[in-house]
């Protein structure tokens, strides 16, 4: 009885992941009703060229700030609410699923939103997901990924242009950037 028991909660796992937590969904993203040529996903095929000059631009230039990144993420770029609610963008434009994807929200198609998402990509290639994530400073990603995105929006609003000042004063330049990262 007990193995039958295991047996049927192993075999809901994944169900129950894609329905409860919904980034999970980056990983087979046409199950969620997108369409994907490449590393690019769109809820609306009519965008998809838009959306991978967008991307292709965006990986250029973050490849020229931080080098050759070992793997391009999947993008999935939602044009309606209802496909930035399925992938669980309820309250932010956009987010980064480790080294697997980016998702890009139907408020976030500009070129610094999908440059943020990739300097968190960068981050956790460089410094591995967990430790980026669970043991740097919330001011060393945030900041990074807000000043080096070259978002526009000055000020951001709280903490969020904090983190980046912190981050502009304490970056040590290209070369030391990721030596300094490990020792915060």
């Amino acid at each position: 009885m007990l193995k039958r028991i295991a047996v049927i909660v192993l075999l809901s796992l994944p169900f129950a992941a894609w329905a409860f937590i919904k980034p999970v969904r980056v990983l087979a993203p046409e199950l969620a009703g997108v369409q994907c040529r490449g590393n690019v996903c769109v809820d609306q095929p009519a965008r998809l060229d838009e959306a991978t000059r967008l991307f292709a631009d965006a990986v250029a230039q973050t490849e020229r700030e931080f080098g050759t990144m070992q793997t391009v993420p999947r993008a999935i770029f939602c044009s309606t609410p209802a496909c930035s609610h399925a992938f669980g963008l309820d309250s932010a434009a956009a987010y980064n699923f480790g080294t697997s994807a980016e998702v890009i929200g139907h408020k976030a198609w500009q070129p610094h939103f999908v440059r943020h998402e990739l300097v968190h990509h960068v981050q956790s290639e460089r410094l591995g997901s967990l430790n980026n994530w669970l043991l740097k400073p919330k001011w060393f990603r945030e900041g990074m990924a807000y000043s080096l995105s070259g978002d526009p929006r000055r000020p951001l609003p709280q903490p969020l242009e904090g983190y980046r000042a912190q981050f502009e004063s304490w970056y040590p330049g290209k070369a030391r950037v990721w030596a300094e990262a490990e020792r915060l």
